[in-house]
């Protein structure tokens, strides 16, 4: 009786869990079954991933179909910047593509032989430059500023009054811009009334770039602010509560703490910027063109307007065109790899 029953209760008490030999083997098949299960749900076909995805690839198409019509179907019309393209040999613009004859690099040619096209790439530069140095630093010193109010009354107010210029149209910032700057502006008047020359900083060729930073500053800095703060909302409370704690001040915190959250959405939008670089405000600077004169407000973007849109030389618009798409390329690549020399991710991983 008992030897029957000690082998029996020590086989009942030797579970397999307690065996080395039998739970390894259990947990490698363990594992194995779940790496198949892994590889074919990474294996799935295309309809049953959309059959899964259905939704969310719905939910996309209108957006992605906005992107094809107005971002990659006009790519092809590229082809007409080594044409001598005519719209009218057709009735229909299209047909007229195939019916152009062919002129190989002429009109690239032509705009580099064209000195007015590297004086509007000059001040493309200029603008930029200037852009760069006083308009992108702005929106960070201001989100920081709105960061710091303690009360979410007056940030959401604060807020909400910077970003509000960012829906008003260019004609409508120009025309405030002149009724405050203008040579019948309010300083002006102003200063006529108290015995001062007045001026007018809407007609001044020399200062016109400075004027065009300022409009850009007051316009869109409130958009720049939601990037910013929405970058600072991820930063935890608990870094400053611990830096506080070891005797960090406000500007410690902000240097060691907020600034570090801050730079790989600097990054990103640094080269971002840098690749829009050929593109600083056609609009603006259309509206203002009579006022300043050709040689302070042709930029680029202009230039093409003007000398082939506007003339309705649209291979020449074409190829300036390629030339900007081409440069602005080569500025995001390069800002890209120094964005991963200094140790941030930029638009794109290594």
């Amino acid at each position: 009786m008992s030897h029957s029953t000690v082998p029996r209760s020590r086989a009942e008490a030797k579970t397999p869990a307690e065996d080395p030999a039998t739970s390894d083997g259990a947990a490698g098949r363990l594992s194995r079954s779940r790496s198949r299960k892994d590889k074919r749900a990474g294996n799935l076909s295309l309809r049953l991933r959309f059959k899964r995805d259905r939704t969310l690839v719905l939910m996309t198409l209108p957006a992605v179909l906005l992107v094809l019509v107005f971002n990659y179907v006009p790519i092809l019309g590229n082809v007409v910047a080594f044409q001598d393209y005519d719209p009218y040999l057709s009735e229909n613009g299209f047909v007229a593509i195939f019916q152009s004859p062919w002129i190989g690099f002429e009109q690239f040619e032509r705009i580099f032989a064209d000195s007015a096209f590297w004086h509007a790439v000059q001040n493309t530069f200029v603008l930029f430059f200037l852009q760069l140095v006083l308009f992108f630093p702005i929106p960070i010193l201001l989100a920081l500023l709105i960061n710091s109010v303690v009360r979410p009354r007056v940030r959401a107010l604060a807020q909400a009054i910077m970003y509000l210029p960012h829906f008003f149209s260019w004609v409508l910032v120009v025309t405030v811009f002149m009724q405050i700057f203008g040579g019948a502006g309010i300083i002006a008047q102003t200063l006529r009334q108290h015995g001062y020359e007045g001026f007018d900083l809407m007609t001044n060729p020399e200062t016109f770039k400075y004027l065009v930073t300022l409009e850009m500053v007051w316009k869109d800095a409130g958009w720049g602010i939601i990037v910013f703060l929405a970058a600072l909302s991820s930063v935890s409370n608990d870094l400053y509560e611990a830096a506080a704690m070891d005797g960090a001040g406000r500007w410690r915190r902000m240097w060691h703490i907020t600034l570090p959250a801050l730079r790989p959405v600097i990054a990103l939008l640094l080269v971002l910027r840098v690749g829009d670089a050929l593109t600083v405000g056609f609009e603006q600077l259309l509206l203002q063109r009579q006022a300043v004169g050709v040689a302070a407000s042709d930029v680029l973007d202009t230039y093409v307007w003007w000398n082939g849109i506007r003339n309705q030389d649209f291979s020449y618009a074409a190829a300036a065109g390629l030339i900007k798409g081409f440069v602005g390329l080569a500025l995001v690549l390069t800002a890209n790899k120094v964005a991963h020399l200094m140790g941030e991710q930029g638009v794109y991983k290594k």
